[in-house]
């Protein structure tokens, strides 16, 4: 069991309820969580079986990605500059046709690496062949909330097989995975599909993950089909009476906010693939005032090519001032606090992890900022949302272990993996329309 104390580092705080940087202090962990955040001198080393010296660091939590495709990294740079109709119908569904279970393990451990590296210590996943994800997530040593994405074509046999997957892995790795359902879309699902998932959900006590309201042309698609939009379909459909994250949700209209503020759900948040894909802005000034929670995602690496939280977060710091025209909104605390207390919230397990703190779980990123960008060093809060780099993590511990020192990753074979994924390539990247697993109505 774990009892490390880390010295000297720098620490994110949210004592007083705003952010801010306490310089030179100690985290002591024992087991798999925090139990002491202390000025530097005060615990006593002796007392620790391990002893890290952190001295310069910056510890932030460690970053949570709130929806993700992470084995997609397999399709990075197959699908650039076409629409979303086509992304899905041209590129995406025909090569995912392709896929079988062992590459779905070599491209999670390439995503799960990837996340490592720029700090990612938890993840919302939403992909296929979720067993060979799982054993992947085992072996990395990070936190994932897993479902296995399914669409109203393969029917209840398929979401029962999914069930089955919940079962095999729920509360599995030492308590890091959670399991939930995945039904796509309610575009490419139906409302009785999403009712049987929604029951099914109830009957297991699972989530659900969701995309919902991804474009104005779904909302527009939804509002002709069945005089409702996918917010208040989901809500009919009972999606909303389990826990949920919602991914997106860039075109809420009307009620849909009063509705999305009076369940337990939350919003999964993706800027950069809303600029890539010309999909829009999402309305999180007004997320903020109804008290929706939202957080930071990646989505997949076919949607915006990386998976590098704090490119998320430092666009949507931007967008935020964009949408009001005001460069005093959107505050450094308010990113800080969006970050990590509202990612927490969105992956439900707000007081768990999202703050380093006594009493949670001892997930960690530790910083560099000793680089030409942190320098001079006049205001270290800036410097985490404008200026830090994925290759600044230097340190990276989840549930009180170490996963990554001195950029040298510890549970997973960099090399092998590279050299696994790029000898799909070739295979992956054929294109089947006749193939494609669903379609995507334009």
């Amino acid at each position: 069991m774990t009892n490390m104390l880390l010295k000297n580092c720098d620490v994110l705080s949210f004592a007083g309820g705003k952010a801010h940087i306490e310089f030179n202090h100690d985290i002591a962990i024992h087991g798999d969580s925090i139990t002491a955040v202390e000025k530097t001198g005060t615990l006593r080393e002796a007392e620790f079986e391990q002893c890290m010296d952190t001295s310069g660091l910056l510890a932030v939590p460690g970053f949570i990605n709130t929806h993700a495709h992470v084995p997609m990294v397999l399709f990075r740079n197959l699908a650039e500059d076409v629409t979303v109709s086509e992304w899905f119908n041209d590129y995406i569904w025909p090569m995912e046709s392709n896929l079988t279970e062992e590459d779905v393990y070599w491209g999670a451990q390439l995503g799960l690496a990837e996340m490592i590296e720029n700090g990612i210590t938890c993840v919302a996943d939403h992909y296929f062949f979720m067993d060979e994800v799982a054993k992947a997530v085992e072996m990395a040593g990070t936190r994932a909330n897993l479902v296995w994405a399914i669409f109203a074509h393969q029917g209840e046999e398929m979401l029962d097989k999914t069930i089955d997957f919940t079962k095999r892995w729920q509360g599995k790795a030492d308590g890091r995975i959670t399991t939930w359902l995945g039904p796509h879309a309610p575009y490419t699902t139906n409302p009785d599909y999403l009712k049987l998932c929604a029951q099914k959900a109830q009957k297991n006590g699972l989530g659900i993950h969701i995309h919902v309201s991804e474009t104005a042309a779904q909302v527009d698609l939804s509002l002709k089909e069945f005089g409702i939009t996918p917010v208040q379909q989901i809500r009919d459909c009972g999606i909303l009476d389990v826990p949920s994250i919602l991914a997106h949700v860039v075109d809420p209209r009307g009620e849909d906010f009063d509705i999305l503020a009076s369940h337990a759900t939350g919003i999964a948040q993706a800027p950069k693939t809303y600029l890539k894909s010309g999909m829009g802005l999402a309305p999180i000034h007004q997320y903020m005032e109804y008290g929706i929670p939202f957080g930071l995602a990646t989505d997949g690496a076919v949607s915006n090519n990386t998976l590098d939280i704090m490119e998320q977060m430092r666009l949507l710091a931007l967008f935020g001032k964009y949408q009001k025209l005001d460069p005093t909104s959107m505050k450094l605390e308010d990113i800080a606090d969006i970050a990590f207390h509202g990612s927490a919230k969105v992956m439900h397990l707000p007081g768990k992890i999202g703050e380093l703190k006594p009493g949670m779980l001892a997930d960690i990123t530790l910083i560099r900022q000793d680089g030409l960008n942190s320098t001079p060093k006049a205001n270290p809060l800036a410097f985490l949302i404008y200026c830090a780099k994925s290759n600044d993590v230097d340190t990276v511990l989840c549930n009180g272990k170490v996963l990554m020192q001195g950029r040298k990753l510890l549970t997973l074979d960099k090399a092998r993996i590279q050299q696994e994924v790029q000898n799909r390539l070739q295979r992956l990247s054929q294109r089947l329309p006749a193939e494609r697993i669903a379609f995507y109505p334009a």
